[in-house]
């Protein structure tokens, strides 16, 4: 039986996420999370992955980033309606239990910090691939397990601190991205002396087997690569637990941070794409850096691998703070080991840090045994996690939207738009990128491991969870009534 925000009041006790046991501090300003957000959510897969989606549709991929993005403004609005309703550092896990079912929340909490961790060895093999730029003879796994250290040392400071760092490596890499667009215009429109400017410009889209070379099914095909793109952002709900004004900073958070993404997305693929025609952006290097590569500026290609490389850092930094929040969030309601709620004097989760980077050096290995393979894999994986997340965000916000109708609860103060139509076309929107990954020959074993997964983890729920994590998990009702101006006191 579903235990109601009344219920816990009635009980008198503090619901969960209040309870000062949770030893997370609330070091987090706006400025901190929405660069965090940018920073988890502008990386590798735009950086790196983005050549696959350009190879699989061409220029219309462009298309594909812009209908890509608004399903995930959608995704971050039923996220936000429910946040602002209950700040907890659990996030959409402790939802999914709420107003869903306990199997569910350990289903999404337990496959979030599965996509972050595929996401974090994602960008850690990225760098490998980047410092070939520079080294070509040394292997791949001497970088990742380099940088691996190099995070785990990052991790450990206090959430202040860590949300100064992220901030400061996600603002590099948007003011390259900024400085990329500006220099690519002004490319484009004065030429400056560079060899084959005359066939430079919006033509480019169009001149190489058309704006959509692929047909419709080569757009269709980008979906599974570019929702890649946008994995991550769903971290701006796991920063509730560590928010200062959680309702004041979220909010603008949430509504500023896609719109960013997508005009950072679409600006900047386009510039490239106008530059450099799509048949030669072949993936053996980033776009970025083959771009210049291209026009024959050899000193900006490597400056521009250096923030390639710090955009990854960034990224990664981003997603071992998620996943290691998201399973305080699973062991405070009982379905990861207790000693993961932890914290240190400075308020970091130590365990859970120390487990994902564990984790980290098993993708050591897999750059060790497959360097050629393992980026597309790990891509298409996080493909698979990233939009089941998803799914159960935007199903645990409509039995939400449910439940405060039938029980006449206070509005939302931050509600989703466009409520149920918008909400129910991207639930389909997601469900069919799902089916997408299976159809795609090159993504369907990311499918079935991901349904292995799944299966791993509903026997895991049925043989270990007991007590606590089989009962839906309390949440307290921060909502207020929302103030209505009377016109006759103007």
């Amino acid at each position: 039986m579903p235990i109601s925000d009344a219920d816990t009041a009635r009980a008198g006790t503090a619901p969960a996420e209040e309870t000062p046991e949770s030893g997370l501090h609330r070091g987090l300003t706006a400025r901190h999370i929405r660069f965090m957000a940018l920073g988890s959510a502008i990386g590798t897969g735009l950086f790196m992955g983005s050549s696959g989606a350009i190879q699989t549709a061409g220029p219309a991929v462009l298309i594909a980033y812009i209908i890509g993005g608004a399903a995930v403004f959608m995704v971050m609005r039923a996220l936000g309606e429910m946040v602002v309703r209950h700040p907890v550092s659990g996030s959409f896990g402790q939802y999914a239990s709420r107003y869903i079912h306990p199997f569910a929340g350990f289903l999404v909490g337990w496959t979030f910090a599965f996509e972050m961790f595929l996401v974090a060895v994602f960008d850690a093999t990225a760098i490998g691939v980047y410092m070939r730029f520079w080294f070509p003879d040394v292997s791949q796994w001497v970088w990742v397990l380099a940088v691996v250290c190099f995070i785990a040392a990052i991790n450990l400071i206090g959430v202040k601190v860590f949300g100064e760092l992220e901030f400061w490596f996600a603002l590099i890499k948007i003011v390259a991205i900024i400085a990329l667009i500006v220099a690519g215009v002004a490319i484009i429109l004065f030429g400056f002396n560079i060899a084959g400017h005359d066939q430079m410009g919006p033509q480019n889209l169009v001149d190489h087997g058309g704006f959509m070379p692929h047909g419709i099914w080569g757009l269709i095909a980008s979906f599974t690569i570019v929702m890649f793109a946008f994995g991550g952002i769903e971290i701006i709900g796991v920063t509730a637990g560590e928010a200062q004004n959680p309702k004041q900073v979220l909010p603008k958070a949430i509504n500023s941070v896609p719109i960013r993404i997508l005009l950072f997305y679409v600006l900047t693929l386009g510039v490239i794409m106008c530059i450099q025609p799509w048949v030669d952006i072949t993936g053996e290097t980033s776009p970025f850096v083959s771009i210049f590569e291209s026009v024959g500026f050899q000193a900006a290609a490597a400056a521009f691998n250096v923030i390639l490389v710090t955009a990854a850092l960034s990224a990664m930094n981003a997603d071992i703070f998620g996943a290691g929040r998201m399973l305080h969030g699973l062991a405070e309601q009982g379905q990861a080991p207790r000693s993961f709620t932890r914290t240190t004097r400075n308020g970091v989760p130590i365990m859970t840090v120390i487990t994902m980077l564990v984790g980290l050096l098993v993708g050591v290995v897999l750059n060790f045994l497959y360097p050629d393979q393992v980026l597309f894999l790990l891509g298409a994986l996080a493909t698979f996690a990233t939009v089941l997340v998803w799914l159960v965000i935007l199903i645990a916000h409509i039995r939400m939207k449910a439940e405060i109708a039938r029980d006449r609860r206070l509005p939302s103060e931050f509600p989703a738009p466009l409520w149920p139509v918008a909400s129910w076309l991207t639930v389909g929107f997601i469900v069919f990128v799902i089916v997408l990954v299976g159809i795609v020959p090159d993504s369907r074993p990311a499918l079935w491991v991901g349904l292995i997964w799944v299966a791993v983890l509903t026997a895991c729920y049925f043989a270990f969870v007991r007590g606590a994590g089989r009962q839906p998990y309390p949440l307290a009702d921060h909502t207020e009534p929302i103030a209505v101006i009377d016109p006759t006191s103007r």
